[in-house]
C-alpha cells in the first residue's frame, strides 16, 4: 500500500505571527485591523482576516473588542459566528451576543451544539425568549433540551451529552463494527461504547482499540470491562468533576433514578468544569463574585459589595475593642505602632490556613473522618509559626522601644493570635460546611472577624494584665 492510499486529516495552518503572538493571544494589531475593516463597511475584508483563525481565536476576538462592537463584529463576520464558536466564548460575552439575535438564528446555532453546550446558551435566557428557541428548534434536540433543562442548575443533567453508542450485550464484536459502519445518524465523538441489558441499564464499557483489536466472532460481553464509574443524573458538577480525576476518567455514563443509560460526560466537559470551579473558589475567598472582567458592572457591584459592607460591621468589632483600651494607649504610644502587626500577622496566618482547609474540602481531601486529625495538625503548625514570629517580633520590639517587657507582650499576643488564627482558618470551612454552605463563600469575613478581635483584644489586654499600663 502505498502512501497516497492513507487519507490523512486537513490540519489547520498554522496562523502568521502576525495575528497571534508566543502565547497564542491575538496581537493588539490585528485586531485593531479587524475592527477598521468593520466600521469602514468592508465585511469581505474583516472575514479575509478572520477566516484562517481557530473558532476559540474568533471566540477571543469578540471577548478583545468593546461591547459596544460585538453586534457590528457579528454583522459582518456572518455565518462564521457558528455554535463552535458561540460553544467557546466567554460566558457573558456569548449572553449578550444571543440577547441580538433572533430565536431562529440562536435555534440554528443550538442545533449545530452538542445537548450541554445548546443548554449552556439556552438556559439563562428569558422565558419568552426561551420558549421562542425551543419552538424554532427540531422536535429531536426539542425534546433533549426541554428534558436537560428540568435538571438541577451546575448537575451532571445539564453537562452530559445525549449521543453516545450503547450495544446489547449478546452482540459480538463483528455485530458491533456493522452497526457503527450502517449507521450514518450515529455520533463520532466517543471512545467507550456502552453495554446495556433489556432494561437499558449499563452493564459495562468497552474501548474502541480492543473492539478493534477483538475478533469478529467474539461476544462484546466477553470483552467488555464491567467495573465502571457511573454518574447520578443530579449529581453536583463539581462532585463529577472529581470522579475523573479521581478515577483518570475518559468518559462515564450517566443514569436516572431508576439506573437507566441516559447520557455521558467526556473529559474535555470537566477540563472546563474544573476550572471554573477551582476560579470559582479562589474568587468566591476573596468576595469577589465571579470576577469576570466580562460580567456586567451592575453584577459584579451586587456580588461585591455586600461583603464588604458585611466585612465593615466584623470591622467594628475589633474597633469596639481598640475603643475599650482606649486609656491603655494613650499611656503608651507604642501600643498603637505595634498594634497593626499583631492584626497583619494573624490575619495572613489565617489565611493561609482556611485556604488549605477549603482547597481540601473541595478536593474531598478533609471529610468527617479525618476532620479532627487535621484541625490538630493545623493548630500544631499554628502553633510552631506563631512560636517563631513572636521570637523575632519581641526580640524586636523590645529592642526598638528598648522596652523587654513590651517585647514579652507582644510576643505573647501574637503566639495567641496565630494559633487562634490556626484554629479558625481550619474550623470556620468545617463549619460552614457542615451547615451545607460553601465554605468559600464566607470564611474570609469571619476569619478575618476573629483574627483581628483576637490579635487586639491577646496585645492590650496582656498590656494591661502586666502592668505595663495602668
Amino acid at each position: 500500500m502505498s502512501d497516497t492510499d492513507l487519507e490523512t486529516p486537513d490540519l489547520p495552518a498554522p496562523l502568521p505571527a502576525s495575528r497571534l503572538d508566543e502565547d497564542d493571544r491575538l496581537v493588539p494589531q490585528f485586531v485593531r485591523d479587524v475592527m477598521e475593516r468593520v466600521e469602514a463597511g468592508d465585511d469581505e475584508g474583516a472575514r479575509a482576516l478572520v477566516q484562517p483563525l481557530h473558532p476559540a481565536d474568533i471566540a477571543d476576538l469578540f471577548e478583545q473588542v468593546d461591547s459596544d462592537d460585538r453586534r457590528a463584529l457579528a454583522a459582518a463576520l456572518s455565518d462564521m459566528v457558528d455554535g463552535d464558536v458561540i460553544a467557546e466564548m466567554n460566558e457573558h460575552v456569548r449572553d449578550e451576543l444571543i440577547d441580538s439575535l433572533e430565536p431562529h438564528q440562536v435555534a440554528d446555532i443550538a442545533g449545530q451544539l452538542e445537548t450541554d453546550d445548546a443548554v449552556a446558551i439556552i438556559e439563562d435566557m428569558e422565558e419568552d425568549d426561551q420558549r421562542a428557541v425551543l419552538r424554532a428548534l427540531d422536535p429531536d434536540d426539542r425534546a433533549a433540551i426541554e428534558e436537560a433543562l428540568t435538571y438541577p442548575e451546575e448537575s451532571a443533567g445539564r453537562l452530559m451529552q445525549r449521543d453516545l453508542i450503547a450495544v446489547p450485550e449478546h452482540w459480538t464484536v463483528g455485530h458491533v463494527i456493522d452497526y457503527l459502519r450502517a449507521d450514518d445518524q450515529l455520533t463520532t465523538d466517543f471512545w467507550e461504547i456502552y453495554v446495556v441489558d433489556p432494561q437499558h441499564h449499563p452493564i459495562g464499557t468497552c474501548m474502541l482499540s480492543w473492539i478493534l483489536r477483538a475478533p469478529r466472532k467474539i461476544r462484546i460481553a466477553d470483552v467488555m470491562k464491567r467495573e465502571q464509574t457511573l454518574i447520578p443524573v443530579d449529581m453536583d458538577q463539581e462532585e463529577v468533576a472529581l470522579r475523573f480525576q479521581k478515577y483518570a476518567l475518559i468518559s462515564a455514563a450517566v443514569v436516572d433514578q431508576s439506573g437507566r443509560l441516559v447520557g455521558m460526560i467526556t473529559v474535555d466537559d470537566i477540563v472546563h468544569i474544573i476550572q471554573e470551579e477551582a476560579s470559582e473558589d479562589v474568587l468566591l475567598l476573596s468576595g469577589a463574585g465571579e470576577g469576570d472582567i466580562n460580567e456586567p458592572i451592575s453584577e459584579s457591584y451586587k456580588s461585591r459589595v455586600r461583603w464588604l459592607v458585611t466585612n465593615l460591621f466584623t470591622a467594628l468589632i475589633a474597633s469596639a475593642i481598640i475603643a475599650s483600651f482606649g486609656a491603655a494607649i494613650e499611656q503608651m504610644v507604642a501600643l498603637a505602632v505595634l498594634m497593626p502587626i499583631v492584626a497583619s500577622i494573624g490575619g495572613n496566618a489565617g489565611t493561609q490556613t482556611m485556604a488549605v482547609a477549603v482547597r481540601a474540602l473541595a478536593t474531598n481531601q478533609l471529610t468527617r473522618s479525618n476532620s479532627w486529625r487535621t484541625i490538630g495538625r493545623e493548630i500544631r503548625l499554628a502553633l510552631l509559626n506563631g512560636a517563631t514570629i513572636a521570637i523575632l517580633v519581641g526580640l524586636g520590639a523590645g529592642f526598638v522601644f528598648s522596652n523587654p517587657a513590651l517585647g514579652g507582650v507582644i510576643g505573647a499576643a501574637m503566639l495567641i493570635n496565630v494559633g487562634v488564627a490556626g484554629l479558625a482558618g481550619v474550623l470556620v470551612p468545617l463549619l460552614l460546611e457542615r451547615f451545607d454552605q460553601d465554605p468559600a463563600v464566607a470564611s474570609s469575613v469571619f476569619v478575618t472577624m476573629i483574627t483581628d478581635s483576637m490579635g487586639f483584644f491577646a496585645f492590650l489586654g496582656l498590656a494591661v494584665a502586666s502592668g505595663l499600663v495602668g
